[in-house]
Order: structure tokens, then sequence, then C-alpha cells
């Protein structure tokens, strides 16, 4: 007998956009939630939008959207407020990313949400969170690469501040909400109660750079940009190989470091006083990449890869998605897995998070059309045909 998703039973409402609070209803959803993603009647989840697109139909959205269904609410007209408000009712998790005060505008604030269910967990996620000099300034994740840290530390010395080219920001912020909604759900659990979660984009950003709040208060330390070096050892870059393709080296612990040096030729520099500690290494990069990027340079990626692997040493190539597509561990993995779409036939995406191994998630369907389950849900929900279309003819769907 097959057992159920760990989250089935769990209905959550993606009121969200863009991409963290979607993200964080997604990982719930991959794991058994009864996720409905609710869209604004005729302004769509921008991410349906966004990137490219295969017959009209946004492939970002088949990624973001999947296991949810989707219906259309206005929260601004009286008929979307009064619907939510009987929605919230039998829900367990609410996600929304308005500016702060929006849902209060609305008469949807925590106070009537909690009212019509004392159960119910509102997540909140914003730029800068629900208080503070910045709260209520539009926030996005490039903003927080920004503010965080992230960028100053990212890139060649020599050159500007970099962002990265993906919704990095976002991402940990989707990951950290789900992570949050999970902790709420167990607190209910004990109390019998729900509560506010306020996710501040420019927060768990800053938690994964790492301490460097602790090395600037004790030390006034400030990490510098390094391009692919380290502070903490060496050799650790990528290397350019005879073949005109890349790798990466890491070397973070002792032993594969002198492994690195004996398989490149240079077994003499294990014994200089400065190789004994990572930080004393990174001291020396220069000496070390010297060594370590000749060696590679004579040889192709394959011959580096397998002389690595027999020397039990440290080493990736530098993929692109092409090589992501068709690499062995991936594909051992089922990291790439294919759902089967309505629209668009097969599609090849990342699969869920984690495999658990009793009560494994799994993806139901891709991202579904804008408002395809808007009838159903509200029929469900007690609506009847008349009420559902007194609401269409307000503009609340």
């Amino acid at each position: 007998m097959t057992t159920p998703p760990p989250l089935t039973g769990l209905r959550v409402l993606d009121l969200a956009t863009l991409f963290a609070g979607p993200l964080a209803a997604t990982m719930l959803g991959d794991f058994g939630a009864e996720v409905i993603k609710i869209e604004h009647p005729r302004k769509p989840d921008p991410s349906r939008g966004h990137g490219p697109s295969k017959n009209g139909i946004g492939l970002w959205w088949k990624l973001l959207g999947r296991n949810k269904r989707t219906m259309t609410l206005d929260l601004s007209t009286n008929g979307g407020r009064a619907t939510l408000l009987r929605l919230a009712a039998s829900t367990d998790v609410i996600i929304e990313n308005f500016r702060p005060g929006t849902l209060e505008k609305w008469d949807l604030g925590w106070e009537e949400l909690s009212a019509a269910n004392p159960r119910l967990v509102l997540a909140r996620v914003t730029g800068f969170g629900q208080f503070g000099p910045y709260a209520h300034r539009p926030g996005f994740g490039t903003l927080a690469e920004a503010m965080s840290g992230f960028a100053a530390i990212t890139g060649e010395p020599d050159a500007p501040p970099t962002l990265p080219p993906f919704g990095l920001a976002d991402s940990i912020a989707g990951l950290a909400t789900a992570y949050a909604v999970m902790t709420a759900l167990a607190a209910r659990d004990r109390t019998g109660r729900g509560q506010v979660v306020d996710m501040a984009i420019i927060e768990p950003i800053l938690t994964v750079l790492g301490p460097q709040p602790l090395w600037y208060d004790q030390l006034s330390h400030v990490q510098p940009r390094m391009g692919n070096r380290s502070q903490n050892n060496a050799p650790r870059n990528t290397y350019r190989t005879a073949d005109g393709t890349w790798v990466a080296v890491s070397t973070s612990a002792q032993s594969i470091a002198e492994r690195v040096m004996r398989l490149v030729g240079r077994p003499d520099l294990t014994t200089e006083p400065w190789f004994a500690t990572g930080a004393d290494r990174a001291r020396h990069s220069d000496v070390l990449d010297e060594a370590v990027g000749a060696w590679i340079a004579r040889h192709t990626r394959a011959e580096v890869i397998d002389a690595f692997e027999k020397a039990e040493a440290a080493v990736a190539p530098i993929q692109d998605v092409r090589d992501v597509m068709a690499n062995p561990q991936y594909a051992a993995l089922d990291t790439i897995t294919t759902v089967d779409d309505p629209e668009l036939g097969p599609l090849r995406m990342q699969n869920i998070l984690f495999r658990l191994t009793d009560t494994p998630g799994g993806i139901r369907w891709a991202g579904r059309p804008h408002g395809a389950d808007t009838d159903t849900v509200l029929t469900e929900l007690g609506l009847t045909e008349a009420e559902i279309t007194t609401l269409r003819a307000e503009g609340a769907l």
C-alpha cells in the first residue's frame, strides 16, 4: 500500500508572486499539501511571462506552479474579500507577499484572518519585513543580494561587485519560508493556535553568507572579493583544461590538498611550513594555482577528472545546463525528472528537493493555466452557481 505524502491534508493558499513566496508554496505542494494558487483575474503572476516560453506558455511557471490548483480572486473587491475569508476558515497556511499594510487596507489583515480561523498560519514574505525604516519600500531579491554583502564579496578583486544571474536571494528566502511555515505548524500542534511568519528576503541570504558579522564584530575583518579563491584553503579555483573546458578544484581538507600537490607533481610544496593550514595555503594561492593550473592545462577534462578520482582528490567539471541534463549522478538521483503536461507534453524539470524513504513527495502536475480551477475550488467551498456568477459579474473572478 502506498503511504500518502507527509503533508497530505494540509491546505495552503498561495497569494504571492515573484518568487520567494510561490517557491515556498511549491515546496509544500511537492510533499502533498493541497496548494491553491490565487491570482488576480486580470493580472496573473508575472512568473507566467518570465523567461522563455513555448507556444505562448511560460516555462518558468510550469516549474513554479507545479502541484498547485489555480483560481482567480480580486481581494480588493467585497466579494473577493468575503471569499478569501471563507477559504481561510478551512485553510492551514496562507502565503502572501504584498507590501506591509496592503492586506489591512482590504480588511484582510491578521485580525480578520485569525478571527476566521484561529489555527491559521500567515506567512508574510517581503523584501524588508513588516516593520522598520525600509518596510514600505518595494523589495526584490536583487536588493537583498546587494544589501546583504553577497555582491560585495562576489567577483574578481579588481572588478565590480557581481550580482547572480538568477533569483538567489528569492530562492533562499523561499526555502527559509517553507521551513518557517513547518516550524509554525509544529508550534500549532502544541498550542492549538496559528501565528504570523514575518520573512524578510534580506535576512536568509545574510545567514548563508556565514560568520561575516561575527568576524567584523570581533576583529573588524571585512571579507574582500577574491574571485574563485578562498580565504580558508588553497588550491581552490577554476582551471582551464587542454581541451578548452574548465574544472573546479577544492582542498578544504588538508589530506586532499596534499593529494592534489602529489598528483600535479609538486610534492615539495607540501613540506613548506605554510602548507600546514588552509589559511596559510590561501596566502600562497599564486604558487599553488600556478602548479595546479599548469598541470591541468596539459590534460583534457576527462583525463583530469580520471586522475583526480584515482588520487581521491576533489574535482568537478564546470557544467552548463547541457551537461547537467546528461550528468550520470543527476540521472541516478532522478534530479531532473519528466512530468507529463497536457499543454506541452513531457517536460523535464528539477525533481522535488529531497528524498524521504517512507513518505516520499512527488510532482503530480506542472503549472496549470491561469484560473483553471476557479469554479471547482469555489464549488467545493460550497458556493452555488449563482454566487459564482455574481462574483464574476462583480469582477472578483
